[in-house]
This record gives structure tokens, sequence and C-alpha cells, in this order.
């Protein structure tokens, strides 16, 4: 028989059957549980802030030339196929002083296995490819040349006379390139070469791109930037894991095919183009490069004229030979991937390339690497930049609900007004010296992936944040959500949003940026991407 009030204490909603037991013993059991739910929450916030590579209490310092030196075997080799090397870099950067040895490894000009007999030959073949396409622009130049004087018109570019000179070496340091011994040199007077709005091959942009790619902070005029560009003209360099050009593989022509169909109207487009906006690169890149800083006023002249470069007087020498260079890299670039071409924002990625590899032939094979994942920011489709806004809208959809719906409401939701970020991949927002830190650390990732490593189940587990091919798009989103409560009171259109956005030049911590980045890479990789 049941006690009296026992059958009471059973149903009452004062405690059930904890109520028959002594209070002490009740107030323990629900200590406890607090506690382990602390424990469970601190453990979880450790997991997922504390790991991170770029805390900082965490963070580690860059790669030095003296480990960079230990990785190597007597023969050259990377000693572990280049593990320690991407894990180091992604956590920290790289030394400036031996950048230009690393980055060739970081953007795929050498493979990470390769030996050191291995990379001097691979480094002979690309200088004399580099040369080689410097003299078929020339070529190309010369006939535009003679069509123009032909046809009446006043338009003259740089001449080409094929002197055995021009076999010789590529180099910042002692020869911008073969064209600056070329006796008979011309340059435009063509006061359109000004004007981009009645290139039909040129990129327009509507009102709403112009307000996001617009940006004061910046001493590049190059507003007129490209919405994106084409297709890769062959399987030659292409990245596998590339959604963009994985149906294209088998119809795609090779790169000769579609170079014979090149036109000279498209290049002389381009070669206006690409001048103008060399002369317009902005120069924060100056104090990080000192050897060209330095460069003699002659020295700069020369090598503007060699490349027909016209409105410099107003630049200093060290700028004027940037922009040369600029041009000469630029050029070679649009003939060797003549379905992009050029388009306004590729200076942009090229500038810091060019500052830190001195020789003209290494900074364009480290640029043709870097545009073999950004080259799809400049598809005149807009395929890619469709797929990177897609990611960068569904991790702060995943992230933060409120804020996803407070922009659903501005009709933002496909989040265009980070459409800038993502074309010039953070260059607008960033200084020269951010800007070098968060590429490196893509650029580790992307080689990493190249590579395999990072792929195990318990690498993954060790690094808590595997490579991703994405992480420019979680930064991105991680800038946005650093904003949140601004967008969420006091932002109420899209345009208040770009212009935030916009505003962040020189206001980014890079590496409270790149812990944010992790964070979300962390929590949210197998919602957004697929699982390795």
């Amino acid at each position: 028989m049941i006690p009296s009030g026992t059958g009471n204490n059973l149903i009452s909603g004062g405690g059930g059957l904890w109520s028959a037991a002594p209070s002490h013993v009740a107030v323990a059991v629900t200590a406890l549980a607090g506690l382990a739910v602390v424990v469970a929450v601190f453990c979880t916030a450790t997991r997922t802030r504390l790991k991170s590579p770029w805390s900082r209490r965490k963070r580690k310092h860059a790669l030095a030339a003296h480990h960079w030196r230990s990785f190597f075997t007597p023969d050259g080799k990377l000693r572990d196929g280049g593990v320690k090397l991407v894990k180091k870099v992604r956590s920290g950067g790289v030394d400036p002083s031996i950048r230009a040895e690393v980055w060739p490894f970081l953007l795929g000009v050498y493979d990470l296995n390769s030996s050191k007999e291995e990379r001097d030959i691979v480094r002979s073949q690309k200088r004399k490819e580099y040369e080689k396409l410097r003299r078929q622009c020339r070529r190309l130049i010369k006939r535009i040349n003679e069509s123009s004087k032909l046809n009446g018109d006043s338009c003259s570019f740089t001449q080409d006379t094929d002197s055995p000179s021009s076999e010789d070496v590529v180099s910042a340091r002692d020869s911008l390139s073969s064209e600056e011994r070329i006796p008979d040199v011309e340059y435009s007077d063509d006061p359109s070469s000004t004007l981009l709005d009645g290139d039909d091959s040129s990129r327009r942009n509507t009102n709403a791109d112009a307000k996001v790619l617009n940006s004061d902070s910046s001493d590049s005029d190059s507003s007129e930037e490209p919405e994106v560009i084409q297709t890769f003209p062959s399987g030659e360099g292409r990245e596998d894991n590339d959604p963009d050009m994985s149906s294209k593989d088998e119809s795609s022509p090779s790169r000769t095919e579609v170079q014979s169909k090149l036109s000279s109207e498209d290049f002389a487009t381009w070669q206006r183009i690409i001048r103008l906006d060399a002369v317009r690169t902005n120069s924060d890149w100056i104090p990080y490069s000192p050897s060209q800083a330095e460069v003699s006023q002659d020295r700069a002249w020369r090598s503007a004229e060699a490349v027909g470069l016209k409105d410099y007087d107003h630049l200093e020498p060290c700028r004027i030979f940037h922009a040369a260079r600029l041009v000469a890299i630029l050029e070679a670039y649009a003939l060797y991937d003549p379905e992009i071409g050029y388009c306004q924002g590729m200076s942009d990625l090229l500038s810091p390339i060019t500052a830190v590899m001195t020789e003209d032939h290494e900074a364009f094979w480290c640029f043709v690497g870097f545009m073999k994942k950004a080259r799809h920011n400049f598809r005149l489709d807009e395929v890619g930049i469709r797929r990177q806004l897609s990611i960068v809208s569904k991790i702060i959809k995943c992230k933060d609900s409120h804020l996803y719906r407070h922009l659903e409401k501005l009709q933002a939701e496909d989040c265009f007004f980070v459409y800038r970020m993502v074309v010039v991949l953070f260059r607008r927002e960033l200084t020269f010296e951010q800007t070098i830190c968060l590429w490196e650390v893509m650029w580790a990732d992307q080689a990493a992936i190249r590579a395999g490593i990072g792929k195990s189940a318990w690498s993954r587990i060790r690094q808590r944040a595997p490579p991703t091919d994405d992480l420019l798009l979680y930064a991105i989103a991680a800038s946005v959500l650093q904003k949140r409560k601004l967008i969420i009171e006091k932002y109420f259109s899209m345009d208040e949003i770009i212009r935030e956005c916009n505003s962040m030049s020189g206001q980014l911590d890079i590496w409270k940026l790149l812990d944010d980045a992790h964070y979300l890479v962390v929590n949210l990789h197998d919602k957004i991407e697929p699982s390795f």
C-alpha cells in the first residue's frame, strides 16, 4: 500500500520522483549536470575557436628563411612532399625575404615533389615560352600598326623587329624585356584609347556594378572594372576540381586553335585598356620592393617606351617601371589565354606578384597559376561569380539566419554587395601586406588540395579546418558577419551595404578575419562544400 501523500508527490509538478529523494541529492545531481553543460560548451568553443592557426594566441610566425632551407633534401626535394611547407604557410604566411622562392611552389609553377634539377629545367622552358609569347605580341602589334597606317589611322603601338636580342633574358634587374633594345619604338597617340565605352569587346558595367566596384580609398581609377570574362582555352593548366571547367574538358579547343582565331582588333583593344590600367595601378607596393623602387628615371622611361606606355609623366620612375612590367606581362597573358584576354581588375591581381617577383617570366607564370582559380571571375557568362556569391550567401544563411532574413527584406540575399571583393580577391579592401598574407594562406590551401594533402580523416581532425578552394569566400562572409549588427540596425537598402563594404578598405584585421573564416570552415564546411 502506498503511504499517504506519496502518490501526490509522484505526479505533482513540483519534482515528481526527485521529490521523494533527499533534497541534497537533487541539488548535487543538478550541479553536476550544470557542470557537464559548461564543460561541453567550453570544449566546443576550444575546438572551434582556440585551435585556429590564425588565432592571436595560437598564430605562428611566418615561414622564415632558415626553416625554408631546412625543408629540402640534398637533391633539392621537399622532404615530406610539401606537407610542412603548406602547414607553415597557411598558419603564418611567408617571410618577405623568401617570397620569390616560395610562391612558385604555392602557385603550381613547380611541383611540390620536384627536385632542383627538375625545377631548373622547368624554369628554362617557362622562360623560353614567355619570351616566345612576347615576340608574338610584338608581331601582332606590328601588324596592327601596319594596318592602321594603310587605313590612314593615327593609332600605332610598339613596333617589332625580329632581332637576335629578343632571345635575351627577360628580367626586371637587367631588362624589362627584349623590347627595350629594339631601336624603332612607337606608341599610340590615339585619343580614343582613353575611351572604353565604344569598345564592343571591352567590359560594360551596369549602374549597380559601378557602385560595387568604385572605391574612393584606392588610387587605382579602374572603376570600369570587369563584370567577368570567358572560358579557358585548353586543358593545360586546368584544375581538375574546378566545377566551372569540368564540363568542357573534351570540347574546349587547344590554345593554339584559339590563338589562331584571335583578331588584331581584340588584341588592340586589350592593349589600350592594359596601358590605361597599368598607369593607374596604386603604389602601395613600393615600400615592399626596394630594388624596384630605386630604378632610375632613364631606365623607367626606356621601359615605358618599349611597351608603348603613355601619359606617365606625372609618375615617379619606380611607378613607370612597374607599369611597364604590367603591360608586358598582361599582354603576354592576353595572348596566352585569348578567351579571357584582358579585363579591368586583372592588373590589381598582377601588381603584387610583379612587386615580389623581379623576373618577368617568373611573375608571368605565377600569374598564370593564380589565374587558374581566379580566371572564372572574368568569364563573360558570370557562372563563376554567381557560384561564389551563392556560396557567400549560403555561409551567411547557415551561420546567421537573422542577418540573412534582413538581407532578404532588402532583396540583397544574393550578396551582390560583395561583388568587388570576389572579383579582385579582397585587393581593394586590404593593404598590400594584408592582401599578400590572405593570398598566401589561400594559395597554401589550394596547393594542399592539388597535392592531396589533408584529405584523410585523421589529418582533417588534426587540422580542424580542412583545406578549401573557397577560403576567400569564407573570409568575405566573415567580413560581412563582423558588420552584422550595423547592417541589421542601420541599413535599409543594398546601396547602403555596398557603401559599407567599400568603406572597409584599411579597416580590417587580416588575422582576425582569417580566424573568423577558420571558425566558419570548421562549422559549415560539410554543409557548404562536398566532403573529402
